[in-house]
């Protein structure tokens, strides 16, 4: 009986780990952004003018709006790439979303991250 539990427990504490953290609540953390020329981890070709971010675990093809917490300017992205790889970072935009969240210029600002589809 001691083992049926434990592995109940393992089950519930895999399913937990595995899923996108975002799914109801808005995560909050650095943003940076990149603009390469080579593919994405999702196959894609990196767009540095498309509204795209990387994010560690959420599905490719999920919508995120991306909130600059130092003036407010939010935008709707799409994940196609994974990152970042920096500590203390949540999301990677691109270029043109780091011009319109206004810190392209800083390299990187304080964001909150929420899932909308």
């Amino acid at each position: 009986m001691q083992k049926r539990g434990l592995a109940v427990t393992l089950a519930a504490l895999s399913l937990t780990l595995s899923t996108p953290v975002l799914a109801n609540a808005p995560q909050c953390g650095g943003a940076s952004w990149y603009a390469l020329t080579s593919r994405t981890a999702s196959g894609e070709m990196m767009n540095p003018d498309g509204m795209t971010a990387a994010h560690r675990s959420l599905p490719f093809g999920t919508k995120v709006e991306v909130v600059n917490q130092s003036n407010g300017k939010a935008i709707t992205l799409t994940i196609n790439d994974r990152g970042p790889f920096i500590k203390g970072r949540i999301i990677d935009v691109s270029r043109a979303a780091a011009v319109r969240l206004g810190f392209k210029r800083a390299g990187h600002v304080k964001v909150c991250v929420q899932q909308v589809s």
